[in-house]
């Protein structure tokens, strides 16, 4: 392949990378925008609700994990694409559900489409950009679901306010139609292992993540000692010892232990399962405060929640092209740290009253700068700490923590809502607390990291240069 060559196939790889990623985050945050109008519709609880959400996220943090290797065995680009096509076509199928089962049953089937498309997208561009441009290449990666969470929630809001919350997940079908029609030029000259993972063990991730957020979604309707809880909580550990069992003694593994060996890779794992957890946290919480406590409409809502998205994408986009190079531990620790100043302000300032320009949009600001850094500090984290050749199985893996945190972040929310007695802004006082504890041990992970970025190459000299320099040695 000629360099020209290189470079366009280079090129139209992270273009559709971020397109990739671009959807997933934008699915995520005009979802929820729809979750008050849902509810409306369908006449369920807060709880009940809460699994639009989680129906999406508990597939999407299973399958991460498998979907990685899995990516490495039948292709980046080709499991790219049939990730989108999935994810695209549940995406109108969401959109014509006639009930809430056929709704969470698609929105199960578009976090099956994530799950494939995300770790397949950063290992695809890992593969092809050279290693000199990568932390640049990160941060447009990380930028792209950052300005999807910019654009979701003010074009979420025009869609519920003007239309309804059905044409929200129309906007993912243009984007996909596009990837799946440019990116087929990337399926030639993919190298494939032909070796899949378990995906049985898959399988049992997704139950035991499924059962651990039912179990908490129902403590606080039937009774934490009920026996919904109980028989979740039992699903929950069985579950999860047999996976981690299938982990162990399968030669392909979907959960791969053996990344874990790395100290660097299980500190960045559990800071990405802390990071998930208060990132879904604060998303969903936002939209619900604003059109409960302040009477925003979904439009409001969705314009409020933009600043705070688009100072992330502009820091992302920045990261990458900063002359010196920031250490994912810095980024991590001093990103978490920033989410959990804006998040312990809103806990207590925070009241029925808005106080957009004084309260939300400074305090939004301030988050956006941390969910910038420390997005790109954590995938910058997973390359980093990975061979080439397990790209897309430590995306993968980072990637799964982050979504597990993230259901069971959302499971939370839904429970210290219910649980809190208080009127006003009480509940979501204590769910800004929780995720300020959560951020902050983000950060203290953060701070163990011990992850260098790789150096900048220097420019060869120029051939002259070098006969002059060897002749006067």
């Amino acid at each position: 392949m000629t360099p020209s060559a290189a470079t366009g196939r280079a090129s139209l790889a992270l273009s559709l990378a971020c397109a990739g990623t671009f959807l997933s985050f934008l699915d995520a945050t005009v979802t929820n925008l729809a979750v008050p109008p849902i509810a409306g519709d369908f006449d369920v609880s807060l709880t009940t609700v809460t699994w639009v959400a989680t129906a999406y996220v508990i597939p999407f943090a299973a399958l991460l994990a498998p979907a990685g290797p899995l990516a490495d065995a039948v292709g980046r680009a080709r499991l790219f694409l049939v990730g989108v096509a999935v994810f695209t076509a549940s995406s109108l199928l969401i959109s014509v559900a006639p009930t809430l089962p056929v709704l969470l049953g698609a929105r199960a089937v578009q976090g099956l489409g994530a799950a494939l498309l995300v770790p397949a997208s950063l290992g695809l561009v890992l593969a092809e950009i050279p290693a000199e441009r990568r932390r640049a290449a990160i941060g447009l990666w990380s930028a792209a679901g950052a300005l999807a969470a910019a654009a979701g929630p003010a074009l979420g809001g025009v869609m519920v306010e003007v239309l309804d919350w059905r044409a929200l997940f129309c906007l993912n079908l243009p984007v996909g139609l596009w990837v799946l029609i440019a990116g087929r030029k990337l399926l030639t000259g993919e190298v494939r292992t032909g070796q899949g993972p378990d995906l049985l063990g898959g399988l049992l991730l997704a139950l035991c993540v499924g059962s651990a957020v039912y179990g908490l979604t129902q403590g606080p309707e039937h009774g934490w000692p009920s026996g919904y809880v109980l028989a979740a909580s039992g699903v929950t550990v069985l579950s999860g010892g047999t996976t981690v069992v299938r982990a162990l003694r399968h030669e392909r593994p979907a959960l791969r232990l053996d990344l874990l060996r790395s100290r660097s890779f299980a500190v960045a794992s559990g800071v990405s399962f802390a990071y998930g957890a208060a990132l879904f946290t604060t998303m969903l919480l936002g939209v619900l405060f604003m059109t409960d406590a302040w009477n925003y409409s979904a439009l409001e809502a969705g314009l409020a929640m933009s600043p705070a998205a688009l100072v992330t994408a502009v820091v992302g986009i920045g990261i990458g092209r900063l002359p010196a190079t920031l250490a994912p531990r810095t980024m991590v620790a001093a990103g978490s740290a920033l989410i959990a100043a804006s998040t312990a302000a809103l806990a207590l300032l925070i009241d029925t009253e808005p106080h957009f320009w004084t309260l939300w949009l400074p305090a939004g600001t301030v988050m956006g700068v941390g969910i910038g850094m420390a997005t790109v500090g954590i995938s910058s984290a997973a390359a980093f700490s990975a061979a080439p050749r397990h790209f897309a199985a430590a995306t993968g893996m980072i990637m799964a923590a982050r979504q597990v945190g993230g259901g069971l972040g959302i499971a939370a929310t839904a429970v210290i809502i219910a649980e809190v007695s208080g009127t006003g802004t009480e509940p979501y006082a204590a769910v800004y607390w929780f995720a300020t504890a959560v951020n902050l041990a983000a950060a203290v992970g953060g701070l163990a990291l011990r992850i260098a970025p790789p150096p900048v190459p220097r420019p060869a000299a120029p051939a002259a240069a070098r006969t002059l320099e060897g002749s006067q040695r």
